[in-house]
């Protein structure tokens, strides 16, 4: 079963690739099939194997020889490997499919932001709603309690926030990073958000202080700030109640 939900996942990240790719376009993610994107050929199912046809291709269009982006077999990988850890840790319950739909959609948004700068209010939307569905299923079958206040506070903290520096950084902080933060708040509830903001901020500063070092950036060159959110936001969403307590009874004592 490991060997399937892992093989699910790659498939799936193949096709999260294709979202990736198109969506910045407003393309359709449907149609037309896959096909090269230098020389348009369409693609066969041999050529679309997740990681191995990049393997047998050696990296290169079989029909062009355009050289293929790593990007693809990597976000493959880096899907099946999720899907993997969520299996392993929540099984193939109701949590796996909807931690496994909501990591999805934001490995999309993680790499349109890095490549665009742009966080789509359609996938933001999705995560969202996705989330409102979880709750409301969890409720009335699961019978998990609904905390409606708590999560309406999170999305308050976050959003609010994130507006405050957005208007001091006379729009730095770009509007998707309001939305997706907001979306965070109302997933997370109180404290966890705070938690993804911290974390958010120290790798966004760590990360950018280590760009700037190596002349990879410079100062004046945007840098994507929802990949920081989204890493943040995962360590929030499966250890944030662990951190928090660390901290407040181990360190503060």
């Amino acid at each position: 079963m490991a060997l399937f939900i892992f093989l699910f996942g790659c498939i799936i990240g193949s096709f999260l690739n294709v979202c990736i790719y198109r969506i910045p376009q407003n393309k359709s993610i449907a149609f037309p099939g896959s096909h090269c994107p230098k020389c348009s050929t369409p693609l066969k199912w041999f050529d679309l194997l997740p990681v191995l046809s990049f393997v047998f291709l050696k990296g290169r269009c079989r029909y062009c020889g355009e050289r293929i982006s790593p990007r693809y077999p990597a976000v493959e990988l880096l899907n099946g490997i999720i899907y993997l850890f969520l299996y392993y840790n929540f099984g193939l319950g109701i949590d796996f499919f909807y931690y496994s739909q909501i990591v999805s959609v934001l490995i999309v948004i993680f790499f349109i932001d890095i490549d665009h700068q742009i966080i789509p209010n359609s996938l933001v939307l999705v995560v969202f709603l996705w989330d409102i569905v979880f709750k409301i299923v969890s409720y009335f079958i699961l019978n998990e309690p609904l905390s409606i206040l708590n999560y309406l506070g999170g999305l308050a903290v976050g959003a609010v926030f994130f507006i405050l520096i957005f208007i001091l950084s006379k729009g730095g902080m770009g509007g998707g990073d309001i939305k997706l933060i907001g979306a965070f708040g109302f997933i997370l509830g109180m404290p966890r958000i705070l938690l993804n903001m911290f974390l958010s901020f120290m790798l966004g500063g760590i990360i950018s202080i280590f760009l700037l070092i190596f002349k990879i950036k410079k100062r004046k060159d945007p840098i994507a700030f929802g990949p920081f959110l989204i890493i943040g936001f995962l360590i929030s969403l499966f250890w944030g109640y662990e951190i928090i307590y660390w901290y407040l009874y181990k360190v503060l004592g």
